[in-house]
């Protein structure tokens, strides 16, 4: 095999695929091949849970100080680097170059925040209910952890997922989204160069019916967290509850901005723009739903187009660009499916939707407002994952937020406005796991809990403190002296 392809990762090695390599072909410019990735089979998935489950008895057992070292060592090369790797991650995924090294950054601020956790682990000591016994309580690694990552956030979801894996003394197994192989072979690269006992992180690159399927169904595996889609999780979770695998989902959306009258309209149309269309509209935390009053309706709809005819579509590398490229063509073809399914639902075009051409023989989107929908219309029910927003009117708030909660989704919500009394009783009745008030829906920090109710979620929660419930085990100890 030439050296030119970038190679699976286990047990300390850098291995050949059993099957055959794919191009990692940039959205942006189909004739930019990123480089050529090696695949691997069942057999290579079934040997780096092997490897894992020997790295993992040997990590569990390193000091504070070597796991604090490691993760800082990551977290200091992914900052160091943001420019040139963001510049590959935008290459491959097609959001922006601003976008790219925003999300390498933010990589790099996950394995600093879990290095500072891990010597924050404390335990807890109580008297027993008996005489002379007394307890303590401790948490100890959860073991082998298969890790599976989407590809709209190809870095940074590998790093908030390693970091507290590492971080609480655990060994992973990383199948990356086949699309977007290069980010997450850079990240596996720094990390490969650390003081980690072989076979403690593991790369495995490949189809989803291959690896992905071994994952899901190994015994060996002690928890499998996973991102995708809603189809996909939900046979994530039969597959792991088979084995009794501790299992940690986070899935589809269907996110809403509520407007109310009293909003400050500037802010309202600007919380609109980034969260329904930031990074191409391929976020699990986009608000593809914009829910706005009667009296301030029409008015934001005239300033969100004016707002919107301002946004630079193009190459994602090229300066001044605000929306970059559309994944890849599958992706391209099924959000003109949905473009066309709103109009046969009777929702009438106010803005965009446009296929454009570039220079860059790639895929280009023209981002979408439609008017006149209502919450019942499919476009408004399923996740279309791309830049397009619906904008639904509704008579006051309480029908605001009932529409909001109408959907089996539940990760992210907002609303714009100045009372103080719809802000209080909105972050109480959202049926959300995040709750913005005068804020995008999309954008969360790393050092607080992330994640979703009803059909956006399931498991413990991601990051912050509480990702320790998903990657630790309780263990009570009892003692008489």
């Amino acid at each position: 095999m030439s050296d030119s392809v970038f190679r699976n990762y286990i047990a300390g090695e850098w291995v050949d695929g059993n099957s055959k390599n794919i191009d990692n072909i940039s959205p942006a410019d189909t004739k930019d091949i990123i480089g050529t990735y090696a695949q691997a089979d069942k057999s290579q998935t079934l040997a780096a849970i092997a490897a894992a489950k020997q790295g993992q008895l040997e990590w569990e057992k390193s000091g504070l100080e070597q796991r604090y070292t490691v993760l800082m060592a990551i977290g200091d090369e992914l900052i160091a680097r943001k420019d040139e790797l963001g510049e590959l991650l935008a290459r491959e995924e097609g959001k922006t170059l601003a976008e790219g090294a925003g999300e390498t950054y933010r990589s790099g601020q996950f394995f600093h925040y879990y290095a500072a956790e891990v010597l924050r682990q404390m335990g807890e000591t109580a008297d027993s209910v008996r005489p002379g016994v007394e307890i303590e309580t401790r948490r100890e690694p959860v073991g082998v952890v298969g890790i599976i990552t989407p590809w709209n956030f190809p870095t940074a979801t590998g790093a908030w997922k390693i970091a507290p894996a590492l971080a609480y003394g655990n060994a992973v197994v990383w199948k990356p989204a086949n699309q977007v192989p290069a980010s997450a072979w850079a990240l596996t690269e720094i990390i490969s160069r650390q003081n980690l006992p072989a076979g403690t992180v593991n790369l495995v690159m490949g189809p989803g019916s291959e690896v992905g399927d071994t994952l899901i169904h190994s015994p060996d595996i002690n928890a499998l967290t996973f991102t995708g889609s809603l189809e996909t999780g939900r046979k994530v979770a039969v597959a792991t509850a088979a084995n009794l695998i501790k299992c940690q989902l986070e899935m589809g959306s269907k996110n809403a901005l509520i407007v109310l009258d009293d909003a400050d309209l500037d802010n309202a149309v600007e919380c609109a723009v980034g969260g329904a269309y930031g990074g191409t509209g391929q976020k699990c935390t986009a608000s593809s739903r914009l829910i706005v009053t009667e009296g301030i309706h029409d008015l934001f709809v005239s300033k969100m187009i004016e707002r919107m005819q301002k946004l630079v579509v193009g190459h994602p590398l090229k300066a001044g660009v605000h929306i970059g490229a559309v994944a890849d063509a599958r992706q391209m073809q099924q959000n003109l499916a949905y473009l066309a399914l709103a109009k046969e639902e009777g929702a009438e075009l106010a803005y965009g939707g446009d296929v454009l051409t570039e220079e860059a023989d790639g895929y280009y989107m023209q981002p979408a407002l439609f008017v006149n929908t209502t919450n019942q219309m499919a476009i408004n029910r399923e996740e279309a994952f791309a830049p397009i927003a619906c904008i639904i009117k509704v008579k006051d708030y309480t029908e605001a937020l009932t529409t909001l909660n109408d959907t089996n989704f539940g990760l992210t919500g907002g609303i714009c406005t100045t009372s103080l009394k719809y802000a209080n009783d909105f972050k109480r009745n959202a049926k959300t796991g995040c709750a913005m008030i005068n804020l995008p829906t999309a954008g969360t920090d790393y050092h607080v809990p992330f994640g979703g109710r009803k059909d956006s979620s399931f498991g413990p929660r991601e990051q912050g403190t509480y990702a320790k419930e998903f990657y630790t085990v309780v263990k009570t100890t009892y003692m008489r002296a």
